[in-house]
């Protein structure tokens, strides 16, 4: 049974809510007074969805969304909005809320934007619960030298890797990081041929000799190429530029006092220290990362 919990400072919204809610469908419905109270019995109760009133003392619908953002994630919110609460329920809807109703709505109105919204939960946790039998997967992109292309394939492939469980969260973001610095690298510094010590003494001429390169033979033809495979066990990544190459050994340490403020370097250097493994092949154009599953 779908248990929904209505939060409402007013007893008599609060009965009105949890009987249209009650008689429209076979819900269990769990009131509150306000948002502590709320978050005391999220903390004890499994809860479905959230179905909140954003104007409220103490804790008022927005922190409330804040909160279940935070510590309940996977709880979707609706709110019910009135005359007044437009500017907090966009500010809401932008913290995490998954849909809005207005107090006034009638039943068939709220009965189907609560259906909706647990409609997309039950799939992503249908999603979830697939990738759990996640044997292999394996994607291929051939980039242009493009600077967006290349954090949007970076927050892709990690965006594939938190949906596995294949690492905690708290490793996602160095992971993407990791990744962007791969794809950066292998468009500006191997297709492009920019040296990072432009960046230096003038970020700008580094910028508009990068578009200018980008726009003129022989470099506008090349394109970086990422194949990446991931597993219960492992995920790989493996991207190949179409430039002349570099030796990594070469590099100056960028964990050095005199290096460390420095552009070049640190990329390969955050690539080494947020995943497990990183080799590149004797031509210096490919680069393959390895991030290997968490312990259970």
């Amino acid at each position: 049974m779908v248990v929904i919990l209505v939060v409402d400072d007013s007893a008599t919204d609060r009965t009105r809510i949890a009987g249209l809610l009650s008689r429209m469908s076979d819900y269990e419905v769990i009131t509150a007074s306000g948002g502590a109270e709320a978050k005391e019995i999220l903390s004890a109760s499994r809860i479905d969805l959230v179905l909140t009133d954003l104007q409220m003392p103490e804790v008022d619908g927005l922190e409330l969304v804040k909160d279940l953002r935070r510590n309940h994630s996977d709880i979707p919110v609706v709110l019910m909005t009135g005359t007044g609460s437009e500017e907090i329920a966009v500010q809401a809807m932008k913290a995490g809320a998954a849909n809005y109703v207005n107090k006034t709505s009638g039943p068939k109105w709220l009965r189907e934007n609560i259906e909706r919204v647990l409609s997309a939960q039950g799939e992503i946790q249908s999603h979830r619960e697939l990738l759990k039998s996640l044997r292999r997967d394996e994607y291929e992109f051939l980039l242009g030298n493009d600077r967006g292309l290349m954090a949007s394939t970076a927050r892709f492939l990690r965006q594939v890797v938190q949906s596995t469980g294949l690492c905690a969260d708290s490793d996602l973001p160095r992971l993407g990081i990791a990744m962007e610095e791969a794809l950066l690298n292998a468009c500006l510094h191997g297709n492009l041929e920019l040296d990072s010590v432009l960046r230096e003494g003038d970020d700008d001429r580094f910028n508009d000799l990068a578009r200018k390169r980008s726009a003129s033979q022989p470099w506008k033809d090349r394109h970086v190429t990422v194949r990446a495979s991931i597993s219960p066990k492992q995920f790989k990544v493996e991207i190949t530029d179409d430039g002349p190459g570099f030796d990594p050994s070469c590099l100056p340490d960028p964990t050095a006092s005199e290096n460390l403020l420095k552009p070049h370097g640190r990329g390969i250097m955050m690539m080494r220290l947020f995943l497990d493994d990183v080799q590149w092949n004797e031509r210096g154009n490919r680069v393959t990362m390895i991030k290997n599953a968490r312990p259970s």
